[in-house]
């Protein structure tokens, strides 16, 4: 997938951390939500003191984003969300601290080309966080409430087949435990010791749309992206028409001089070849692969 290619690459040339990375991948332009077992992956994360800051950093400059990357900040909210009650209490502690830059996004505005408020999501998503950092009780008893989840399936997980993502935080019914968002049942640090390899049917079941909020915000990625796609190529489809074209000029131009010698009948046929076997469309792509839609 071009999008993820060109992640790795930036991850490559940016030398990343590998906790840069999974923030990077859980608040990607990917048309769909970020998972619930990446999400407590970077949670676990967080309780580690280098690894919180780089998670951090990456946040608030996915939350700075805007316009056609609208997807990067209403991810980066999802995920602060998520932290914010199964991560690391420091993660409440300076959004606490920072909470005019999430109240700032109440306002955030984008109006794609077909008239669609998509800023809407980011919008509601702030007004959440913002109205659940300030109330104290209500922040405690949804974190209590997350943990002790998290920690009765991690327990259930040891016998069970039902092995959420292959950690010591199994997941079998996400959907009614975090049904609102994308989950507050894990991202505590005992499940970060003890993990194994991921179960793949679990994978794609963690990926399936849980809220008809969800669903719809992974309805208009993938319509997004779809209209990208077709842009590109309709783009490079004019410009062979266009190289056509040319080329047909250039072969009447030299037309009236052909008659003198029969193999010079051969020379404009012969341009017109070498004009349309030049690989245009692959030298004037994008090197990151997007049509000019989809930022990593």
């Amino acid at each position: 997938m071009p999008s993820t290619i060109r992640r790795q690459m930036k991850n490559m040339v940016n030398n990343y951390s590998d906790a840069e990375k999974k923030v990077r991948e859980a608040t990607s332009n990917d048309p769909w939500g970020p998972s619930s077992s990446l999400m407590s992956e970077i949670a676990d994360l967080t309780y580690n003191v280098v690894a919180f800051s780089e998670i951090m950093n990456m946040i608030w400059k996915r939350l700075n984003d805007h316009g056609k990357n609208w997807r990067h900040v209403y991810k980066a909210l999802t995920l602060l969300d998520y932290l914010i009650k199964t991560g690391s209490e420091r993660v409440a502690l300076q959004c606490k601290e920072n909470i005019f830059a999430i109240q700032t996004l109440k306002d955030f505005q984008y109006i794609d080309k077909d008239a669609k408020d998509q800023g809407i999501n980011v919008r509601e998503k702030s007004k959440q966080l913002v109205v659940l950092l300030k109330d104290e009780d209500r922040l405690k008893g949804e974190r209590s409430q997350a943990l002790k989840t998290k920690e009765r399936m991690a327990q259930v997980s040891t016998g069970s087949s039902q092995v959420g993502f292959g950690r010591g935080s199994s997941q079998p019914n996400l959907s009614t435990s975090y049904s609102e968002e994308y989950g507050r049942s894990e991202g505590s640090p005992a499940s970060y010791h003890g993990s194994t390899s991921p179960n793949p049917g679990s994978e794609l079941e963690q990926a399936r749309p849980q809220t008809s909020g969800e669903e719809e915000l992974q309805l208009q990625l993938a319509l997004a992206m779809s209209r990208e796609a077709a842009e590109q190529e309709e783009r490079l489809r004019r410009g062979d028409d266009l190289r056509l074209q040319m080329a047909l000029e250039e072969s009447k131009k030299e037309g009236p001089g052909s008659g003198k010698l029969p193999r010079k009948k051969k020379e404009p046929q012969s341009s017109l070849m070498d004009l349309m076997d030049v690989p245009e469309p692959s030298a004037r792509a994008d090197p990151w692969g997007v049509g000019g839609g989809a930022r990593g």
